[in-house]
């Protein structure tokens, strides 16, 4: 009896030792998978703070282009090289809201909902998100960093710095990034330059930067920006320019 006794334990203790290594490599991961969270978590933060004070370089979209191409054109401009209607044209153009919601346009994704999902409901700061710090496409999985990051930027970063970068990542022709090289690109001038059509032209390639073109404007571009011009008037007169004009 006593040795049955004694087999029995040690098949418990080889048992037990059999399964204490595979617990503990499955804490190593847990543990490795946490630290994998908090490291990115920190990082965006890291992020979030320093691109309110420092210009972002350029997102994957942008280096993509850049490798494909070759190059791109891009040079930065701050608010004060920009003219205020070129700010006032693409808010009438892509959110004329943008002063009264706080990164998340939630009627405009019902009413995006209602319409079958025909149209785009992102808001330019979801517009700023894709394009400084994550990628283009339509996953769930981008869809939902997205809305996770937006109103992250819109607590840290004021609503002129938010249309400033926006203004500077945006893409206006094939290897074209940015007001700047958009101003010089089509009219030869700078961005402080710009007349209120001018802007508006500029505004209504935004949607399709590869297939409208400012300076040679189909009939529909003209008439967009037609359109722009009336809007970017009447955010001035009504107010909702005044969160990134002060």
């Amino acid at each position: 009896m006593a040795k049955r006794a004694t087999k029995k334990t040690a098949s418990k203790k080889t048992t037990k030792a059999k399964t204490k290594p595979k617990r503990g490599l499955i804490a190593r991961i847990r543990r490795w998978v946490w630290r994998g969270v908090f490291a990115s978590i920190a990082l965006i933060a890291i992020g979030l703070f320093a691109y309110k004070f420092i210009n972002p370089p350029g997102g994957l979209y942008m280096l993509s282009e850049a490798r494909r191409l070759g190059d791109i054109d891009r040079q930065w401009a701050s608010m004060e090289e920009i003219a205020p209607v070129m700010a006032r044209s693409v808010v009438a153009a892509e959110d004329a809201n943008f002063c009264l919601h706080w990164g998340l346009d939630v009627n405009a994704i019902r009413d995006a909902m209602e319409d079958g999902g025909t149209r785009g409901a992102s808001t330019i700061s979801q517009q700023v998100v894709k394009n400084v710090y994550l990628w283009h496409g339509r996953s769930w999985v981008r869809k939902s960093l997205e809305a996770l990051l937006t109103p992250a930027v819109e607590a840290v970063w004021t609503k002129r710095r938010i249309i400033e970068v926006y203004l500077n990542v945006a893409e206006f022709d094939e290897g074209v990034f940015g007001v700047d090289a958009a101003a010089y690109h089509y009219f030869q001038k700078r961005p402080s330059e710009l007349t209120a059509v001018q802007a508006a032209r500029l505004a209504a390639v935004l949607p399709n930067p590869k297939g409208r073109s400012a300076s040679r404007p189909s009939n529909f571009v003209r008439k967009r920006a037609a359109s722009i011009v009336d809007g970017a008037a009447t955010i001035k007169a009504d107010g909702r320019a005044r969160c990134f004009e002060s």
